[in-house]
């Protein structure tokens, strides 16, 4: 019976622990930043599995969701609501591509990596609209060597 209390007490350390680990990202959507226009700040975010990004609108008007294709195998697809926020749990490994549905052309996206990211080569056969294809350029370019 000591036995098995003391195991439910260290598995319950094990993840009281790992969520005080978890970092919660803050991401702006501004429809002006220091990067221009209609834009979510920062774009590229470097978050581990068990962290949350949360997507803030600073300005009315925009939202936050997945890109289909751009999403890690077995990764939930998530959608937002206009001008409200929304906390994404990045829960597996891999890259996580974001759009302002409204902006999307206009270049508002975002890229997430999460450790290794083994959907790099699907994500960048996305076909992305208008300005979105160069920002995800630049985006991809900052992905880590070696991972």
């Amino acid at each position: 019976m000591k036995y098995i209390s003391f195991a439910t007490a260290a598995f319950a350390a094990m993840m009281i622990t790992g969520a005080a680990y978890a970092a919660d990202h803050q991401v702006q959507m501004l429809n002006k930043g220091t990067q221009g226009v209609m834009v979510f700040e920062p774009n590229f975010i470097e978050a581990a599995p068990g962290d949350t990004v949360t997507f803030v609108p600073t300005d009315k008007g925009h939202d936050a969701s997945s890109i289909d294709g751009m999403l890690p195998e077995g990764a939930q697809p998530f959608k937002g609501e206009i001008s409200k926020p929304i906390t994404v749990t990045i829960d597996k490994e891999g890259v996580y591509g974001v759009k302002c549905v409204p902006h999307y052309g206009m270049g508002m996206v975002a890229l997430i990596v999460a450790g290794k990211p083994a959907n790099l080569d699907q994500a960048k056969k996305v076909k992305q609209p208008g300005k979105a294809k160069k920002v995800f350029e630049e985006l991809f370019a900052k992905v880590p060597a070696g991972n």
